[in-house]
């Protein structure tokens, strides 16, 4: 088994609007399993753009990406989104919970979507995930009737219910008041110590960033610094 979570080589990716320029340029980066990166850079460097790549949903790029050592290029939208459904779990800057849903549906409905496991295991799949974060009591409530903070955990519990190798953020505390940000953070940090969870986050927050155990910095398209 390979101890690289994410694998990207040459990624470049051209936007054509006005003009054709590259909006990513020969990307290479690897992420180890259980490691917990920031990938950080000024407005427009193309950080979440290059996110977008990694969890599969862009496929207009060129290069190649491996998945825990699985080539995901060229595949079809089809094996695309079951490799997304199952390997991958998002975390935003809004939480997009369905509203009108209770906190437990919400977390459900991942794995409902992929379908391996029955309506009952799937429910106390996430009311244990919900436990994890301290929001089983708010399981029944609707996801509006929660404070930001508590609707981001439940966001997190979501994203982990199929169990995905790589749990991706685009700007996940970027919502967050400075309390909650620190909870989103120990969260996350929780996650990769103590249960070996790989995690990708596009940040610009400086301090959550430097407390990630590594900060890839990105410029005009490039990776400037894998820093290590």
């Amino acid at each position: 088994m390979t101890d690289i979570a994410l694998k990207a080589k040459g990624i470049t990716k051209y936007f054509y609007d006005p003009v054709k320029f590259p909006a990513l340029k020969n990307i290479d980066l690897e992420v180890n399993k259980g490691e917990f990166v920031s990938i950080v850079g000024k407005s427009g460097c193309g950080k979440s753009t290059l996110l977008y790549v990694l969890s599969t949903m862009d496929t207009d790029y060129e290069g190649e990406l491996l998945i825990n050592g699985t080539m995901v290029t060229g595949k079809s939208l089809n094996d695309l989104a079951a490799i997304r459904n199952g390997s991958i779990g998002f975390v935003f800057q809004f939480h997009y919970l369905l509203p009108d849903f209770s906190c437990l549906k919400n977390v459900m409905i991942p794995a409902l979507r992929l379908g391996k496991l029955s309506p009952k295991e799937i429910e106390a799949k996430a009311y244990e995930k919900l436990k994890m974060f301290g929001v089983e009591e708010q399981a029944l409530k609707k996801a509006n009737k929660l404070s930001g903070g508590q609707q981001q955990r439940v966001a997190i519990a979501r994203a982990l219910i199929n169990d995905p190798a790589i749990i991706m953020g685009d700007e996940p505390t970027g919502n967050l008041d400075s309390k909650n940000t620190g909870v989103v953070f120990d969260l996350f940090q929780q996650l990769s110590k103590e249960f070996g969870q790989t995690l990708v986050t596009v940040t610009h927050d400086e301090d959550f960033a430097k407390r990630s155990d590594r900060i890839i910095v990105m410029a005009d398209g490039e990776v400037q610094s894998h820093g290590r």
